[in-house]
């Protein structure tokens, strides 16, 4: 059976390879539809005056461009940058936007309701032009007229540009919490090779000294400072963290954007977990815990290093109220329309 991975579907070319993430599956299915609408709209008897096809030319350009992007090869520069991902966004608005202008008088009236939906899902209610259009949507049965097709391009581009900032800033904080992780990874990983090459001069900050008067030192596996007791405790504390991120995950919400910041906040857990064992019983070790200067025993030792472990979850539930809130801010279909700063309620169309 011959393979079809990479084969296209129509003379468009309007197919990603099956390989690719579902999103580009999903952005390649919308430049099929706006070829589709571009190439009917062509095909009318009424035909396009010549600066009209002057823009059906430009269409064309958007939606080659988005093309372009949805089925170029990836790299780890273009995930983090998300140049592929805003280019095929971008072109895709534009597309879809041309062809509002393009859409034959007798079926404009029909776009009224759904222009206004994404204005309302992405501009507040202040924003003068989603208020100039609803209000004469409104006065006219909620029918887009010819006089009405430069507002509602004007609306739609606006409200396409406010989505493609929404989504920038879930890129950005999707990077920073990749920068979280890997820096947080690094930083344990060099205190675990600290712990081997010279563990007199780090690990000695979680050996304890129950008995002053006979000086013998208690660490978490032994009696004697060594790199594996540095391992052991911050091996403990990632466990306790992955473990406390198994259970906040039913609060944790999957998203539809190409950008995955619930798993970045999940594995940002674990080497936070992992150096807050080793910060903890470093400050018990320093007296700094009223109560708590020495500890008796190895599994006691262990035992912190799991309660530091899971005690980060108080500060990465504070990473995940921003996670969400990020993540609500890009809006979709599925999700409620926008309000503005000043708490209107919002207008019935």
């Amino acid at each position: 059976m011959s393979s079809t991975k990479n084969a296209s579907l129509d003379v468009d070319e309007d197919v990603a390879g099956y390989a690719r993430s579902s999103w580009w599956q999903r952005t390649v299915v919308r430049i099929a539809e706006l070829q589709c609408q571009l190439n009917r709209i062509r095909s009318l008897e009424s035909g396009l005056a010549p600066d009209e096809e002057q823009i059906a030319t430009k269409v064309e350009t958007h939606l080659n461009a988005a093309r372009q992007a949805a089925n170029r090869k990836k790299n780890p520069w273009s995930t983090i940058s998300g140049a592929d991902i805003d280019r095929a966004f971008a072109n895709i608005h534009r597309a879809e936007a041309h062809i509002v202008r393009l859409t034959p008088k007798e079926e404009l009236a029909e776009l009224g309701p759904l222009v206004l939906a994404i204005a309302r899902q992405h501009l507040g209610d202040d924003d003068p032009r989603r208020a100039k259009l609803e209000a004469r949507l409104r006065g006219n049965d909620h029918s887009l007229t010819e006089e009405m097709r430069e507002l509602a391009v004007t609306t739609l581009l606006a409200a396409q540009m406010a989505e493609e900032k929404e989504r920038a800033r879930a890129r950005s904080f999707r990077n920073i919490l990749l920068a979280s992780v890997v820096a947080t990874a690094v930083i344990a990983g060099v205190f675990i090779l600290w712990g081997f090459l010279s563990p007199s001069s780090i690990v000695s900050n979680i050996c304890f000294t129950p008995d002053p008067d006979t000086n013998e030192k208690v660490c978490p596996i032994g009696d004697s400072e060594t790199g594996q007791d540095m391992l052991i405790v911050m091996a403990f504390g990632s466990a306790a963290a992955a473990f406390a991120a198994a259970v906040s995950l039913k609060k944790i919400q999957g998203t539809s954007t190409p950008y995955a910041v619930p798993l970045m906040l999940v594995l940002l857990r674990i080497p936070v977990g992992a150096l807050a064992a080793l910060m903890g019983l470093a400050l018990i070790h320093g007296g700094f815990i009223p109560g708590l200067s020495n500890l008796d025993s190895g599994p006691q030792i262990i035992a912190w290093a799991i309660l530091f472990g899971i005690l980060q979850e108080s500060v990465t539930r504070l990473v995940d109220r921003q996670g969400k809130d990020v993540l609500d801010n890009v809006r979709g279909a599925e999700r409620g329309f926008r309000k503005s700063s000043s708490r209107k309620s919002e207008r019935e169309i």
